[in-house]
């Protein structure tokens, strides 16, 4: 498994009937998929996150959604980045991602991670609870799923969870790739090293150099080889072949999001902007690479929250990406 570059849909508000949801999602991997993505990958949510739109916006559940476009696609991985691991159990998402893998011909990709989103546990009735509460839950959960991914029947008795012999069956490889997504330097990243074949890191561009020395010292403590964690990043692009139009393009959704560039003060547009890359396709390359590639990533995962259901967009996306990650 390699995930060099990857697309990632956050954003399904499309301006358009319901009936035309779908068959964009459908038209966007495929896309990406002649476009030479490795992987595409859905949210898992039911509200819209409020760093991207409204609560009420359009959002799919992430593994139906994943196995409607197994059938519509052939070649690109498959995934959501990332399931949120408390709203199945783990013997189910085990189940779950394996079904989607025998669907796809061995194209699934486990994506995983604590759970974040407080409101959407509290209206559906998912227990919540502390950090500490959920990293304890995502630690168990990956000692069931594993094992079952391998062809194992585990047996686990912990705080959170309990399974006797659980089968996972049928299965199309014992190799199904685990990633986790995340920006925790203690916990995310342990977790990664103990189980992840990939790390996705989520987090502002500044910091990135540290959180990969992080990965280091994770992968260091439990005596592991870094280079067998293949890490990625995920940007936020806002690409035009035009790059006063991506420029207009990021300012308007940052608007959305309640920000004016052009009032904020130049330490917050600094902030505000620091995941996102900018403007023509040459210039969002020399800024993926010199801010991202060159502090010692894999990869890249890039969503299109502005315009990607735009058809040639994510053609123009990976035309300009893959040449950085894939040489």
């Amino acid at each position: 498994m390699s995930i060099r570059l990857g697309y990632q849909m956050p954003n399904l508000s499309y301006s358009a009937p319901v009936a035309d949801l779908f068959p964009t999602v459908i038209a966007q991997v495929r896309e990406a998929e002649s476009a030479g993505f490795d992987a595409a990958f859905i949210i898992d949510h039911f509200y819209q996150a409020s760093n991207v739109g409204e609560i009420d916006e359009p959002v799919v559940e992430a593994y139906t959604a994943l196995g409607a476009l197994a059938t519509a696609t052939e070649k690109i991985q498959l995934g959501a980045l990332v399931s949120g691991n408390t709203y199945r159990n783990p013997p189910m998402l085990a189940k779950c991602v394996s079904t989607l893998d025998v669907a796809s011909g061995g194209r699934a990709v486990l994506g995983i991670g604590a759970g974040w989103y407080e409101l959407e546990h509290q209206q559906y009735g998912y227990e919540f609870g502390t950090l500490t509460d959920r990293f304890e839950r995502l630690d168990e959960a990956l000692q069931i799923i594993t094992p079952m991914l391998r062809g194992e029947r585990p047996t686990f008795d912990g705080k959170w969870y309990h399974v006797e012999t659980a089968i996972n069956e049928p299965r199309i490889r014992d190799d199904l790739p685990i990633m986790l997504g995340g920006s925790g330097e203690k916990k995310t990243f342990a977790l990664a090293a103990r189980f992840a074949d990939h790390l996705n890191i989520h987090c502002r561009g500044g910091l990135l150099p540290r959180k990969l020395d992080a990965v280091d010292a994770r992968c260091a403590e439990i005596g592991r080889d870094r280079s067998t964690l293949e890490v990625s990043y995920l940007a936020y692009l806002f690409i035009d072949e035009n790059g006063d139009r991506a420029r207009k393009l990021q300012r308007d959704f940052l608007l959305g999001r309640g920000v004016d560039l052009s009032t904020v003060s130049d330490t917050e547009r600094a902030t505000v902007t620091d995941r996102m890359f900018c403007g023509d396709p040459d210039e969002v390359a020399e800024q993926l690479q010199t801010r991202v590639l060159d502090k010692g990533v894999d990869g890249i995962v890039v969503n299109l929250v502005a315009n990607g259901h735009e058809p040639g967009v994510v053609e123009l996306a990976g035309r300009t990406v893959r040449p950085l990650v894939c040489g």
